[in-house]
C-alpha cells in the first residue's frame, strides 16, 4: 500500500471490526491487530502454562502461543471443533494465536458509534470488553486482547521496575495529557511517570475528552499552562489515537505541542499514518522506559 494511500485511510475516526463468534456469541478485535486466520491446527501442549494457554505451534517461521479464548472467556472446558480457527494477531511486538469458532466478516464503523462497557457489568471493575459496537442489527464485544496477554503473561505488559533501573530522578513541573481508556494501563502508566517525575499528568479515557480539554485551554487562552506534552493511545472509543493526533497537528497554535502515540498497535504501517498525521514520536506500549526518554527529549527541544 502507498504511503499516500496510508494517509487518507488515517485520522477519520474509523476502525474495522473482524467479527467472530464463541458459542455463537459475536465478538470483535481491530483488524489492525491481525496477521491472518488459520484453520486449526495441531498444537503442542506446554507444561506448567497458563490454563487457557492451549500450547505452541509453528506454522511456518514464527513459533506461535495458541490461547484457547472459548476456555479464557467462560472458564470451562470448550469442546474444540474440526472447523475451529486460529486468529494469528500482532501487537505490542508479539504474535500470538487464539481459537474461536468461526469468522463471520469485517465491519468498518466509526469510534464515536463504540461505547465502554456499563461498569455494572464488571462490578465496577475493568473486563475484557474494551467496547460494545453496533454492528447493522448486531452488537459486538470487542474484546481487550492485551488485557487478556498481560492476565496470562503479566510479563509481556507495562514493567514499572524498568523506571526504578533509571535510577533517582527529580520531579518535573511540566503538564502531561495522556489520552488513554484502560483503567489498567492508565493507572499503571500515571504510577510510572511518577516515579520518573512526571507528576502533573491529566487523564481522559479517550481521545475527545482529550480534545475537548484542549480546546477549552486555547479558548480561555490557558493552554500553555495546562498542557507540554500529550500521550495518546490509538484504540479508544469515541475519538481514536489517530483523529487527536491529526486534529492537533492541524491546529496553529497546539501543533507545536509535542504527541507521543504509545500503542500496542506500532508496526511498519501504523508508524507510517501516525507520522503522515504529525505524531512526535511512536512507542509500543510495554516500553515504558523508552516513552519517559522520549519524553525528556521532547520537552527538552523545546526549553
Amino acid at each position: 500500500m502507498a504511503d499516500t494511500e496510508i494517509l487518507l485511510e488515517s485520522g477519520t475516526n474509523e476502525i474495522e471490526i473482524m467479527q467472530f463468534t464463541i458459542n455463537e456469541e459475536l465478538y470483535g478485535i481491530n483488524v489492525a491487530k491481525v496477521r491472518e486466520i488459520m484453520m486449526a491446527d495441531k498444537v503442542k501442549p506446554v507444561p506448567h502454562s497458563h490454563e487457557a494457554v492451549e500450547g505452541i505451534f509453528k506454522p511456518r517461521d514464527i513459533l506461535l502461543t495458541v490461547v484457547d479464548l472459548p476456555k479464557y472467556l467462560t472458564k470451562q472446558e470448550c469442546e474444540r471443533h474440526d472447523r475451529d480457527l486460529f486468529i494469528i494477531t500482532n501487537f505490542n511486538k508479539m504474535h500470538i494465536a487464539f481459537r474461536v469458532h468461526r469468522v463471520v466478516g469485517i465491519s468498518r464503523i466509526s469510534w464515536a458509534d463504540i461505547q465502554k462497557p456499563d461498569k455494572t457489568i464488571t462490578h465496577g471493575e475493568e473486563g475484557v470488553a474494551t467496547g460494545i459496537a453496533q454492528c447493522g442489527e448486531n452488537l459486538i464485544t470487542i474484546l481487550d486482547f492485551e488485557k487478556i496477554v498481560t492476565e496470562i503473561a503479566p510479563e509481556t505488559g507495562i514493567q514499572m521496575d524498568e523506571i526504578a533501573k533509571m535510577g533517582e530522578r527529580k520531579e518535573r513541573s511540566e503538564k502531561i495529557v495522556l489520552a488513554e481508556d484502560s483503567i489498567l494501563l492508565t493507572r499503571m502508566i500515571q504510577e510510572s511517570l511518577a516515579k520518573a517525575g512526571y507528576t502533573n499528568v491529566v487523564n481522559f479515557n479517550n481521545g475527545k475528552e482529550a480534545w475537548e480539554y484542549l480546546l477549552t485551554a486555547k479558548k480561555d487562552g490557558s493552554l500553555w499552562m495546562k498542557a507540554d506534552l500529550i500521550i495518546t493511545d490509538i484504540e479508544m472509543p469515541e475519538m481514536d489515537g489517530h483523529r487527536l493526533t491529526k486534529l492537533v497537528k492541524s491546529d496553529e497554535e497546539m501543533k507545536n505541542l509535542p504527541l507521543i502515540i504509545f500503542s500496542s498497535l506500532i508496526n511498519r504501517e501504523m508508524w507510517i499514518k501516525g507520522k503522515q498525521l504529525g505524531a512526535d514520536e511512536q512507542l509500543s506500549k510495554p516500553e515504558i522506559s523508552r516513552l519517559v526518554h522520549v519524553m525528556d527529549e521532547l520537552l527538552e527541544r523545546r526549553q
